[in-house]
């Protein structure tokens, strides 16, 4: 009898510990102590280590409620479960946050070069290159005239993939015309000196131009065969929105051009009457983020809404992503967009949107494994929401959602991956940060 009652005893005992929560412990704060740096300490939690997959974080933290809590601009109901509002996530992973400048003049984009310096443009039509002790150069010559009015100017710039040899650097921005403007590709060859750019040319032309400052998208990033992808805007009038279903111009488009600006082999429509050749995807409204996930070579895209409908989509060639047709926003006025509704047969709906805005602009994965749990995640700078958006991705669909810069208060433009295993963003205000394990 006796022996009988201590194993029970014994089995209660066990079954109270297996059922008890786990406690969170603190992890200790960095130890960053200049002026510009802010320590961020984050609270460690037991994390789930899930299979390896193509688009799934090495290591994933603990699921929170939502980040969002504001009540949605529209009633429009999501197409499926997880497509808005995703579980909040939280980094237990120590990290800092340094200013590196302060003084940039409305910096547009900021990208890594192989050396990990990183090149910078501002929306007059200035670029710049950084150290990543946040030392900048004097402004490089020889670019190709800008029209920086309104949300025109100098706008996105990447290395060529060879650029440690051929030294090319390639640029989006909006170029004045006779009639107007147009989002156009430009490229240049970095001199040695690095002062300028020889032998700068516009490559490509979003035709027709358009006499207004508005929605020129324009983001471009390599793809794994070395091919560009070029994102463009449907110049936001109502008049020029519907020409982002007709696939006989470049408003609203990706577009994917050799390095030379001619259509790349294998895009979806080469062959076809009054198709322009060089596109790869259509109905986008304005798009000022693209990315390459580093493992599967896919390209994924963030897309301005109007109030609400914010979008990240994965683009498949020849698909239509729907605007001005389906979208889960509404008119800035609060009125309904004309003739809209959420989903149509034949239209590609976005793998995540939000709704009040975020105003995604630049974005980048990050493929390093220095913050664990980031590995493979995107990051999207937020300029209305004044945050970067970290989304955790898994098989395709967002799992998880952590704001991360809150509480600077800035308009986060564009966010990159430096080959340290940081991430560095520039904002409206003229910020370059680094954001990412001790230096």
């Amino acid at each position: 009898m006796k022996k009988g009652l201590i194993w029970l005893s014994i089995l209660a005992v066990l079954l109270l510990t297996a059922c008890a929560p786990v406690v969170p412990t603190t992890s200790g704060s960095t130890t960053s102590t200049t002026r510009q740096t802010t320590a961020v300490a984050t609270t460690a939690t037991t994390a789930a280590t899930t299979p390896a997959s193509s688009t799934t974080a090495t290591t994933e933290a603990v699921r929170l409620p939502p980040v969002e809590a504001n009540p949605p601009n529209t009633r429009y109901e999501p197409f499926f479960a997880g497509q808005t509002r995703a579980a909040g996530t939280e980094t237990t992973t120590s990290y800092t946050v340094t200013v590196l400048a302060e003084n940039l003049a409305s910096p547009w984009a900021v990208t890594a070069l192989p050396d990990g310096r990183l090149v910078i443009t501002e929306k007059a039509g200035v670029i710049r290159i950084a150290t990543t002790d946040g030392r900048l150069s004097p402004p490089i010559g020889g670019l190709p005239a800008v029209d920086s009015r309104s949300q025109g100017g100098l706008l996105d710039i990447a290395p060529a993939p060879d650029f440690a040899v051929s030294r090319m650097l390639y640029m989006t921005l909006a170029e004045k015309t006779g009639r107007g403007s147009l989002t156009a590709v430009a490229r240049g060859r970095l001199a040695d000196d690095e002062t300028r750019l020889e032998d700068a040319e516009i490559i490509w032309r979003a035709v027709p131009d358009y006499d207004n400052g508005m929605h020129f998208g324009s983001r471009l990033v390599f793809d794994p065969q070395g091919f560009l992808f070029v994102s463009t805007g449907e110049r936001s009038d109502l008049a020029t929105r519907p020409m982002a279903q007709q696939l006989d111009n470049g408003y609203g488009k990706v577009v994917r051009i050799t390095a030379d600006g001619q259509p790349a082999p294998g895009n979806p429509f080469i062959g076809e009457a009054n198709v322009l050749p060089e596109i790869y995807s259509y109905g986008h409204r304005n798009v000022q983020g693209l990315a390459i996930h580093p493992l599967t070579g896919d390209l994924w895209m963030s897309e301005m809404g109007p109030r609400g409908g914010d979008e990240l989509n994965l683009i498949l060639p020849g698909r239509n992503y729907g605007w001005p047709v389906i979208s889960y926003g509404i008119e800035y006025s609060g009125q309904p967009i004309p003739g809209a509704i959420t989903a149509r047969e034949g239209m590609e709906q976005p793998v995540y949107y939000w709704d009040p805005v975020l105003a995604p602009s630049g974005m980048a994965f990050y493929p390093g494994s220095q913050i664990p749990e980031w590995e493979n995640n995107l990051f999207i700078g937020g300029l209305r929401g004044q945050h970067i958006a970290r989304l955790v991705i898994t098989d395709g669909r967002v799992a998880a959602e952590e704001r991360l810069l809150a509480s600077e208060n800035q308009r986060f433009r564009d966010v990159a991956a430096g080959p340290d295993g940081a991430l560095y963003a520039v904002t409206d205000q003229g910020r370059l940060y680094r954001i990412g394990p001790e230096a």
